[in-house]
């Protein structure tokens, strides 16, 4: 089934447009049958993407949701937020979210590895939604980013209306202007490079943990749901378009976080019901979350992994010293820890390394009472079960532990 041909969902009821004011020129205010449609709407679409994908927290699912309509109004906006689908390691459901992207979103440009030339000459007056897959493949090191610095600069200028490009065309090399504006998604394993991260709503994706389940996602036979709501989600948003331009939303975040945010603030007061406020909410949230972030990331769970051995030799304790922790991890000659710097892994770059997953240091109690820097084993439980769930399976170590104190 076609996008032009996808009938409207069964139940719903029809969403009713809104018609501007002509005579000073401002959109009325929102009619309750109209929001109350849309927030319907937004309801449908948020379920449908959590059956095929877990997404890190309600507030990433709900920002997802609003990016998704947001670009069916891209002609109105004048910042467009990139959405930044990054993960720790591989098999964290990037790729299952981008496929729902791609069945949702306004019209939607699948790339993997494409040259920014090429992409840029596929942006036009009416724009596309870029879809990046792989990204990691374009910014995964310092070297590879290099030889992609086009492309990083045309993410960043798209971001903002009236950011084109300049290139000669033709044999006679006359200049040209591209257009760059267009809202798009990243996903790729580790962070994207800052400029980019800066300009996106970040959607940081983990591994499904026992008891986390999802249904089996075929393009053929799900598709069609998922054009059916592209479809009612373009319906409304036309019909609201005059509004969503003259609209100045109340932000919880200043500055280019206000910027990125506000098209998906925009669409939640369109919607109305629960929407404003959980819109909100994950404004707050996610932008806080990101600040706290660490600069460079893990590509991969080997130190989480390392970590669960160095607790399970020291036979699982409640808590280890940082300096401790450190020890075992530059002592074992299989790991590549020790060569991490001059001296070896150190507390910094430890701690660089466990903040994406929201692991963090702190005072814990010795043995002999006294306390120190160091980390909470039940701080990791939740990441090892996650990425490295065969080493030392915590349920056993748990089990263990509790028949020796029993």
């Amino acid at each position: 089934m076609t996008e032009s041909t996808a009938p409207d969902h069964p139940t719903a009821a029809p969403l009713a447009a809104v018609p501007s004011s002509p005579a000073c020129g401002q959109p009325d205010a929102i009619t309750p049958t109209a929001a109350s449609d849309a927030a319907v709407l937004l309801d449908e679409l948020r379920a449908t993407l959590a059956r095929f994908v877990v997404l890190p927290s309600e507030q990433a699912l709900d920002a997802t949701v609003l990016w998704i309509a947001a670009t069916h109004l891209q002609p109105v906006w004048q910042h467009a937020p990139r959405l930044a689908v990054v993960g720790p390691a591989k098999r964290c459901g990037k790729s299952r979210l981008l496929d729902l992207l791609t069945e949702t979103v306004h019209n939607p440009v699948i790339t993997v590895n494409s040259t920014a030339a090429a992409i840029f000459r596929s942006i036009s007056d009416e724009p596309p939604t870029l879809l990046v897959d792989e990204a990691d493949t374009i910014f995964g090191s310092p070297k590879v980013a290099e030889k992609n610095e086009e492309m990083r600069g045309l993410l960043n200028a798209g971001h903002q209306r009236g950011r084109p490009v300049l290139r000669v065309v033709g044999k006679e090399h006359a200049p040209h202007s591209f257009a760059t504006f267009a809202m798009a998604a990243l996903a790729g394993i580790g962070d994207l490079p800052d400029t980019i991260m800066d300009r996106s709503v970040v959607i940081r994706m983990r591994r499904r943990a026992e008891g986390e389940h999802v249904s089996p996602y075929r393009t053929r036979r799900d598709s069609p749901a998922l054009h059916a709501l592209r479809v009612r989600i373009a319906r409304w948003t036309a019909s609201v378009a005059d509004q969503a331009l003259h609209l100045e939303p109340s932000m919880p975040v200043e500055d280019r976080a206000a910027d990125t945010w506000e098209p998906l603030v925009i669409v939640a007061d369109l919607a109305g019901g629960t929407w404003p406020d959980r819109a909100r909410t994950a404004c707050r949230r996610m932008v806080a979350a990101e600040a706290q972030a660490e600069e460079d990331n893990p590509s991969n769970a080997r130190i989480l992994a390392d970590i669960r051995r160095a607790f399970a030799a020291a036979g699982d304790p409640e808590s280890m010293s940082t300096d401790a922790l450190l020890y075992r991890l530059n002592s074992d000659p299989e790991a590549p820890w020790a060569e991490t710097g001059r001296g070896g892994l150190n507390p910094r770059a430890l701690s660089g390394l466990l903040r994406e997953y929201g692991i963090r240091s702190g005072n814990v109690r010795m043995p002999d009472q006294t306390q120190l820097k160091g980390y909470l084993r039940t701080k990791f439980t939740d990441a090892w079960k996650r990425y490295c769930p065969t080493v030392h399976p915590v349920e056993d170590a748990d089990a263990s532990r509790g028949a020796h104190t029993g």
